[in-house]
């Protein structure tokens, strides 16, 4: 695991850690990586001293890093979903007939959400319409 010291376009200062030096590059040209402070995508690694590790530490710093890693992961995903929820129309219990009116043409394409059970569900997928679960963080402590 390699450690780097970064810092935003706002001067805000952060440490990040990755599996290889490519995995910044990687994460910042795909935009995974913003700023824990203002979210900003512009980061860039900061001047740092290097530091030898023993195997403990290696272990210890490689779980930090997937702790962090899972963190931000949970992040992006609350802000998907929230964003998810912001534009869609929430149909309720009529999800399964409105999802098969807007695929027959019935009614006017959009984005909507509601609840369906497992058979519901099944039977949406068998006739080729796209569903997906939405997760709910309503009892979530983050």
């Amino acid at each position: 695991m390699i450690k780097y010291s970064l810092c935003c376009d706002n001067a805000h200062t952060f440490e990040g850690w990755f599996s290889e030096s490519a995995d910044f590059d990687r994460q910042v040209e795909s935009g995974f990586l913003t700023c824990p402070i203002c979210n900003s995508g512009s980061i860039s690694k900061s001047l740092m001293a290097p530091s030898v590790s023993t195997a403990r530490k290696k272990e210890a710093k490689k779980q930090m890093a997937m702790d962090l890693a899972r963190q931000e992961a949970m992040v992006k995903l609350h802000e998907a979903v929230a964003n998810i929820r912001a534009n869609s129309e929430d149909v309720g219990e009529k999800f399964p007939e409105e999802a098969r009116k807007i695929h027959y043409g019935e009614a006017d394409a959009r984005g909507i959400i509601g609840q369906a059970s497992a058979d519901e569900v099944r039977d949406l997928i068998d006739e080729g319409i796209e569903v997906a679960p939405l997760p709910d963080f309503t009892d979530d402590t983050n």
